[in-house]
C-alpha cells in the first residue's frame, strides 16, 4: 500500500534562516509592540517553528522613543528594582524613565523580556534585539528588511 509519509521537521541553530528586520516604533503602543517583536525573536511566525530552539529573526527597533502607552501608565505604572543594599527598592515611572540615558531601551528591553521563555534560550533571544532612539542604526552591513508590524497579529 502507498500511502504519504509526514515528518514533523526540527530546526537546529545550525539549519535556521535567520533574517535582519526593521521595525519602526512611532506611535506603537509599548506593549503590543513588544508581544509582536517577542514572537518575531522567538520564530513563531515562520513555519518552522521549534519551541527548544534559537529559530528567530533579529530584530531592530527604531524611533523608540517615540513609543507610547495607553491610559495613564506613563505616570501611574511603576517599574521596581532592588540595589541590594537594606531599603534599597527604587521605583521609577515610565516618565521618569524617559529622561534618563537609554531608559526607552530599557522600558522595551523590560517588557520584551518578560515575554520571552525563562531560562537560557529566552536569555538568549535577548541578543538578537537591537533598539536606537532615532532614525539611524547599525546594522546597515546586514541588509534588514523593513516590515510594517501592524500586518502581524
Amino acid at each position: 500500500m502507498d500511502t504519504l509519509s509526514y515528518k514533523t521537521v526540527s530546526m537546529s541553530k545550525q539549519t535556521v534562516q535567520k533574517e535582519w528586520l526593521v521595525i519602526d516604533a512611532t506611535d506603537q503602543v509599548v506593549g503590543r509592540l513588544c508581544s509582536k517583536v517577542a514572537k518575531l525573536l522567538r520564530g513563531k511566525y515562520k513555519p518552522c517553528f521549534t519551541p527548544h530552539a534559537d529559530c528567530g529573526d533579529n530584530v531592530i527597533i527604531i524611533n523608540a522613543d517615540k513609543v507610547v502607552f495607553t491610559g495613564k501608565k506613563e505616570t501611574d505604572k511603576l517599574y521596581t528594582h532592588y540595589t541590594g543594599y537594606p531599603g534599597g527598592q527604587r521605583f521609577n515611572t515610565p516618565a521618569k524613565l524617559r529622561q534618563k540615558k537609554n531608559g526607552v531601551e530599557r522600558i522595551i528591553r523590560h517588557a520584551v523580556k518578560g515575554m520571552l521563555p525563562k531560562g537560557p534560550l529566552g536569555r538568549s533571544l535577548q541578543y538578537n534585539l537591537y533598539i536606537y532612539e532615532g532614525t539611524e542604526h547599525q546594522q546597515e552591513a546586514q541588509k534588514p528588511r523593513a516590515i510594517d508590524i501592524n500586518q502581524y497579529k
